[in-house]
């Protein structure tokens, strides 16, 4: 299988910024993770399965679902020679290189030019077995001026690494959902890159609530004047479960804005969840507003929360940049005065960790998937006895 046809940029030695970090589709150019690299010190690399040395894809196997589609989008496999397979994404780590080289082939969806969606389309990727390595490529690509909300579902067991790369086109406004809403025993290391139009305009709201070991980056680029990103994330923690969130926004070009709010609960012994939210804004980007959160709520014992936002500027003619982080254990505050009130404890709890993800679920613009999720938000604190 070929790989694109690009040049990889390399630097020598440790780089400096995040815009002089390695980037190459040749998996022999990074180096084997040893767990002691700074991208990859809070990731558990044994309960990868050796994701991070495969040598080709082995044993499981994903599928694509996507049995109706509203009018304007269109869904094809395409092969891995493609010439937009790579074109907005070039990966900078080694994961990411190999989802590049074993994938056999990519899912290219499409929408129209000047589209707009008379309703959410909805793809699921299915995971077949978390026995073996799967791999896999998907290329989003909005026309021009369309108006389109796509939801990337994913589901079952499976042992995965895969890169998703969403060109939004001139003057267009997507809302990307993907829901990372795996079996307890998947394991997933995924990069998903954005590249935004001049004056386009993009709303990500990531949800992640299953899988043993989740590690979800997702970096944004703009490639003229006038782009705006929202990317919001929803992810929740059980016992045992690793959840890792990385973001690179990468302000390139003049007059762009950015905002990142990432809210995370925990429960359970061991349950741990990394957030590490990057913002580059370099010499060029003047005019550059942008603000980035996360929160998390830690409902019990033996939880961790890690979470390290970093601003790297450039130039002094900025609009705003700013940046906030919170942890924090459930507040027995809030607790006693719903009790006091003839709330029961176990409903209270509910209604103290609903309020928390509210705003968040309300970014989601599909009523069945918004319901569907905070039905499984509920459903955990029950099982959890929270």
């Amino acid at each position: 299988m070929s790989a694109p046809t690009l040049v990889p940029s390399k630097t020598q030695g440790p780089p400096k910024t995040k815009s002089q970090a390695l980037r190459s589709f040749d998996p022999a150019d990074f180096p084997a993770l040893t767990g002691r690299e700074e991208e990859w010190r809070f990731t558990p690399l044994k309960r990868l399965r050796g994701l991070d040395s495969a040598t080709a894809a082995s044993g499981a196997s994903v599928k694509y679902e996507y049995p109706t589609l509203p009018s304007g989008v269109s869904v094809s496999t395409v092969d891995r020679t493609d010439p937009r397979i790579g074109s907005v994404l070039t990966p900078f780590d080694r994961i990411s290189a190999l989802a590049y080289a074993h994938a056999a082939d990519a899912l290219a969806v499409r929408v129209a030019r000047a589209a707009v969606l008379p309703e959410p389309a909805t793809i699921r990727l299915v995971g077949g077995g978390a026995d073996g390595h799967a791999f896999a490529q998907t290329f989003v690509e909005v026309g021009e001026q369309a108006q389109a909300t796509l939801v990337l579902e994913h589901t079952g067991s499976v042992t995965l690494a895969d890169n998703v790369e969403v060109v939004v086109g001139r003057g267009s406004h997507l809302t990307l959902v993907t829901v990372a809403g795996w079996a307890r025993d998947a394991v997933q290391a995924q990069h998903l890159k954005f590249r935004l139009g001049r004056d386009a305009k993009v709303k990500h709201v990531q949800v992640s609530l299953g899988g043993d070991l989740v590690r979800q980056y997702v970096s944004v680029d703009y490639a003229d004047r006038g782009g705006e990103c929202e990317a919001y994330g929803l992810y929740f923690a059980d016992a045992g479960q690793h959840l890792e969130h990385r973001l690179l926004v990468d302000h390139a070009v003049p007059d762009c804005r950015s905002y990142v709010a990432y809210r995370g609960a925990l429960q359970g012994r061991g349950a741990h969840t990394v957030w590490v939210g990057d913002v580059l804004i370099r010499t060029e980007a003047t005019g550059t507003d942008t603000y980035e959160i996360n929160r998390n709520l830690l409902l019990t014992d033996g939880a961790r929360a890690d979470s390290i936002p970093n601003l790297e500027i450039e130039t002094g003619e900025v609009i705003g940049a700013g940046h906030a982080s919170a942890t924090g254990r459930f507040d027995d505050e809030q607790l006693f005065y719903l009790m006091s009130r003839g709330i029961p404890s176990e409903v209270a709890r509910k209604l103290v960790v609903r309020g928390f993800f509210t705003e968040l679920l309300g970014k989601i613009p599909v009523e069945e998937l918004r319901d569907r999720l905070a039905a499984a938000i509920d459903a955990r604190l029950r099982e959890a006895g929270t």
